[in-house]
């Protein structure tokens, strides 16, 4: 499996155009079931909405949107539009409406609907998931402050501590950053200590900054 772009955290956003009032929902999800349950969500908390557009795209290859109601082609199509453009996956958006009394035409739905998906990605930011190694890291009391700072210093994150006579942190790195903590430790602690290998996951790294 290789690497692939899902939001880095959920999102709100609200707008009005010509009286209506458009609001939007952003979350990352992992199944089908999770992106109907905000869905559902959604719709009981604004039940007096007259629409609630919607799209969800996973990595497993399900892509689901829906108009519901407004004009075919105004609505879910250029939510989903906003997300592949920007290759996001594992993302569910719902836009709900208002309806202000004024018509906005076929174009001025889609430039609404892709506004309200696009404010929300922009919100939550994006994130890589990719292949990082885990790892036991043995560490003294003396030593932890500075053994955080250096697996951070890496990319990497400290996922659990284990309190003993001893300190043992389980540590996630991304590509490259193990290798780059490795002799750091050994310098630290003048060779006696060595982190031992413990499988690897696909992870979210840290938000990406906007180019």
């Amino acid at each position: 499996m290789s690497d692939y772009r899902v939001p880095f955290g959920d999102a709100e956003g609200e707008f009005t155009e010509k009286r209506s009032r458009f609001i939007s929902h952003l979350w990352r999800v992992e199944t089908e079931t999770e992106a109907r349950a905000h869905l559902e969500a959604v719709r009981k908390q604004y039940y007096d909405a007259r629409h609630h557009c919607w799209c969800y795209l996973l990595k497993d290859g399900a892509v689901r949107y829906s108009d519901d109601g407004e004009p075919q082609g105004t609505a879910g199509q250029p939510m989903l539009n906003v997300f592949q453009r920007q290759e996001v996956t594992n993302v569910c958006c719902v836009v709900t409406r208002y309806f202000g009394g004024i018509l906005l035409g076929a174009g001025g739905l889609t430039r609404a609907y892709t506004r309200g998906a696009k404010d929300a990605l922009d919100a939550a930011g994006v994130c890589r998931v990719s292949l990082w190694t885990l790892w036991e890291v043995p560490c003294t009391y003396p030593l932890l402050e500075r053994v955080k700072l250096d697996i951070a210093a890496c990319g990497g994150v400290v996922r659990d501590t284990v309190y003993g006579a001893d300190v043992r942190l389980r540590a996630a790195f991304p590509a490259g950053g193990a290798e780059a903590f490795a002799p750091r430790l050994t310098e630290l602690s003048a060779g006696k200590l060595e982190m031992t290998a413990a499988g690897e996951e696909y992870l979210p790294g840290p938000r990406e900054e906007e180019k």
